[in-house]
């Protein structure tokens, strides 16, 4: 059990190291000698938990849907909004995610990795509109697969540019204002309405489930249930 739980740390050590190299340097440019100095671990730890490269860019691209996602909501379109404000508060803070969308919109790898973290974040969103749909949230016209198709790549352009032109330091603000110019067209209003979609959405989604861990009692914001606690905890949230 020790010699399991430390290979598992070392897992973790190596994925985050590689993501910081990943995503300074990209797929081409990164080595697995840069990633074991980081690491500071050995070259053997390295390929004894990933065979190759690409193995490694497959590992940073998949530890993002590892653990639990955000918190279950009695309205399951809530639950869809924080998920992808949820990731535009990470996205600048945590490199396994930065990484994991720089190889996946990289040309170098894109086919290399079936996609990268696409696949995953459509099927993810699409499970959610789907349950959003079966309570009545849903319009009549949406279909879950073509909307969590246009979402993601919506989400994307909008990830794309605001990388660009801010370095990401209009991320959420961004996002949010997607979210609020698309779910008019997917929401009911009754459901509409009761939609908190604003840019500092993801730090409170963030800090309740950091409350949530460490059994504090989250301070509630406007919506009640959807309290938010600070930042910090944020460390091993993930969002797959």
């Amino acid at each position: 059990m020790v010699r399991q739980e430390r290979a598992i740390r070392t897992r973790r050590l190596i994925l985050e190291a590689a993501a910081s190299v990943f995503d300074e340097f990209g797929y081409e440019g990164a080595t697995i000698g840069e990633v074991v100095s980081r690491a500071g671990v050995t070259r053997g730890a390295v390929y004894f938990h990933f065979a190759s490269k690409r193995d490694l860019a497959q590992g940073v691209v998949e530890e993002q849907f590892s653990q639990d996602g955000v918190p279950e909501r009695s309205c399951k379109l809530q639950e869809f909004v924080d998920t992808g404000m949820v990731v535009a508060h990470l996205m600048p803070r945590d490199p396994l995610l930065s990484a994991g969308a720089r190889l996946s919109l990289g040309q170098d790898v894109f086919d290399d990795l079936g996609g990268g973290a696409i696949p995953g974040w459509i099927g993810r969103m699409e499970a959610m509109l789907q349950v959003a749909g079966e309570r009545g949230e849903l319009l009549s016209h949406v279909v879950p697969a073509d909307t969590a198709w246009l979402i993601i790549a919506a989400w994307t352009g909008v990830q794309i540019q605001s990388q660009k032109l801010s370095g990401r330091a209009d991320l959420e603000l961004r996002v949010s204002a997607l979210f609020q110019h698309l779910m008019p067209s997917i929401a009911v209003p009754g459901v509409l309405g009761s939609l908190q979609m604003g840019p500092e959405r993801g730090a409170q989604v963030v800090a309740e489930i950091a409350a949530a861990r460490t059994g504090e009692d989250a301070p509630d914001d406007e919506g009640g249930e959807d309290g938010g606690v600070p930042e910090e905890a944020r460390a091993g949230i993930s969002v797959g």
